[in-house]
């Protein structure tokens, strides 16, 4: 023990000499590692003048209470503001309880004036502004405010609800600082991007995060592929830059993840890759042109995958063909994978959904399928995908249980199968048009009611090939377990005739 304790005093002032040293240096630049690039400040100050607060004015109708209960709604404060407090007792108490009434309480009755704030940026020096759709969505009066307050009436261009983006002019009153769209495919993971904006309405603020993913699908809109970042992103963000380390605009702030309301880290910006071929389209004609190819797509499962002999399961598989669109006419047919468009590789729908909307409406493209095994190429002449409401889908059918089918024909994969009949199209109301074998139940335990199968589908094909009567679904399910497969596609049609492939197990 006597000679442990020399040598640990040694250890000891060799470790206070090093942190003596790195108080001026190795330990000073701790901080600056964890605050991120030394460019941050000299890029914020470069393109913060580019970087606009968006203000709109909206007019609505108050929703009135009777007998001085009051039903108008206060204004809408960011959660955790100075002013919450005051406003709800000064809206109670103007609302409040009984003898309210009169002429005070008539206001409550009157339309107001609500205003709400995002973000923006100028991306053109005679006045152009890119932001999100939902920042002026159904505004009377729009505002522009550069970085210098300077507030200026704006108009609106066009919008693009499907990427929630928005594009506006205004008459600049001085020069304007512009900004250019970087390139977000050559975004990294970890990469450090910097977010400017009016966040909870204080102004031009600077934060600074990293890259956390890419191609990110949330369920927001057909064309998801968002850039995750933590860079510190909150309410009044939204339509505002996502600066590279260059300076570049590499994506729009656009929404948060957040049990709060407030940034936890999981903030979403749509990529510049997308955003400049929208804005793009809206200056040259006030709304989005994008190319349409006529088809129902649903994912290829590995159950799809290997009962189509498709290695690795990939691809956008076609569950239906609009008897108009481009795609009939090429010979693209239901069963077909689609695995190539236009030279670019198809993972999955989204992939097809995607390249489809972004390429030139009436281009000839190419389009790799994948029937029966093996590949084949089609030529297709993209049409316009028209971007005006469709009929609502027909109503969902009655969730109570039909009464037990009696005696049917057949019984496979769990399914009861019968052969259409007339009145058996009436009870589940199928329409003429549709063809196949009719599902009057289904096992509860059975793999077909995992995969949501139900009575009053109707069964069109087996294995790619039509069925008439519950004996050929019969003969085409053993005929695929001869050849030792493991599932068996069924193309599947509701009572409207809408289609879809499911993959049951048949082991």
């Amino acid at each position: 023990m006597t000679g442990v304790r020399p040598a640990l005093s040694r250890r000891l002032r060799h470790l206070a000499a090093a942190m003596t040293i790195g108080a001026a240096g190795v330990m000073a630049s701790a901080p600056a590692a964890a605050r991120g690039p030394d460019g941050i400040a000299d890029i914020a100050e470069k393109v913060i003048d580019a970087v606009v607060n968006i203000s709109t004015s909206q007019t609505v109708e108050a929703k009135g209470g009777g007998g001085g209960g009051g039903g108008g709604a206060s204004p809408q404060l960011p959660p955790g503001s100075p002013f919450e407090e005051f406003f709800d007792d000064f809206f109670k108490n103007r609302r409040g309880g009984p003898g309210q009434g009169g002429k005070e309480s008539n206001r409550e009755f009157q339309p107001r004036k609500t205003n709400s704030l995002g973000s923006g940026f100028i991306i053109d020096t005679s006045g152009i502004v890119v932001t999100n759709n939902h920042v002026i969505a159904d505004a009377d009066e729009i505002n522009v405010i550069l970085n210098d307050g300077t507030k200026i009436k704006a108009e609106l261009v066009g919008v693009d609800k499907k990427t929630d983006l928005a594009v506006l002019k205004f008459k600049p009153t001085k020069p304007l600082m512009a900004v250019k769209f970087g390139d977000s495919d050559k975004l990294r993971l970890g990469e450090w991007v910097i977010a400017i904006g009016n966040p909870f309405s204080l102004g031009g603020s600077v934060t600074a995060g990293i890259v956390s993913a890419r191609n990110r699908d949330i369920s927001q809109g057909p064309y998801d592929n968002y850039i995750q970042t933590d860079a510190s992103i909150n309410r009044g963000n939204s339509g505002g830059p996502l600066f590279n380390l260059e300076g570049e605009v590499v994506g729009v702030n656009t929404l948060i993840i957040s049990p709060t309301g407030g940034s936890i880290g999981l903030g979403f910006a749509v990529p510049s890759k997308t955003v400049a071929a929208v804005v793009d389209q809206l200056q040259k004609f006030g709304e989005l042109r994008r190319g349409w190819l006529g088809v129902r797509i649903q994912p290829v499962t590995e159950e799809i995958a290997e009962s189509l002999s498709i290695k690795p399961a990939r691809g956008a598989l076609v569950a239906g063909v609009d008897d108009k669109g481009p795609a009939k006419p090429a010979g693209i047919e239901p069963g077909d994978v689609v695995i190539r468009f236009d030279g670019k590789d198809v993972k999955d729908p989204k992939d097809l959904s995607r390249v489809v909307a972004d390429t030139a409406v009436g281009k000839d493209v190419d389009v790799v399928v994948i029937r029966k095994g093996k590949e084949e190429t089609r030529k297709v002449t993209l049409g316009r995908l028209e971007d005006t409401d469709k009929a609502k889908e027909a109503a969902a059918k009655s969730k109570d249980e039909p009464p037990a089918e009696k005696p049917v024909t057949q019984k496979a994969l769990g399914l009861d199968l019968a052969t259409l009949s007339k009145d058996l199209r009436t009870k589940y109301k199928i329409k003429d048009s549709v063809k196949g074998v009719i599902v009057t139940g289904v096992d509860n335990n059975s793999d077909a009611a995992e995969k949501r199968l139900s009575a009053g589908d109707v069964i069109v094909e087996v294995a790619q090939e039509a069925v008439s009567n519950a004996g050929d679904v019969k003969k085409r399910v053993d005929q695929v377990k001869k050849d030792g497969k493991k599932s068996v596609l069924l193309l599947v049609a509701n009572g409207e005739g809408e289609l879809r492939f499911v993959a049951l197990s048949v082991q």
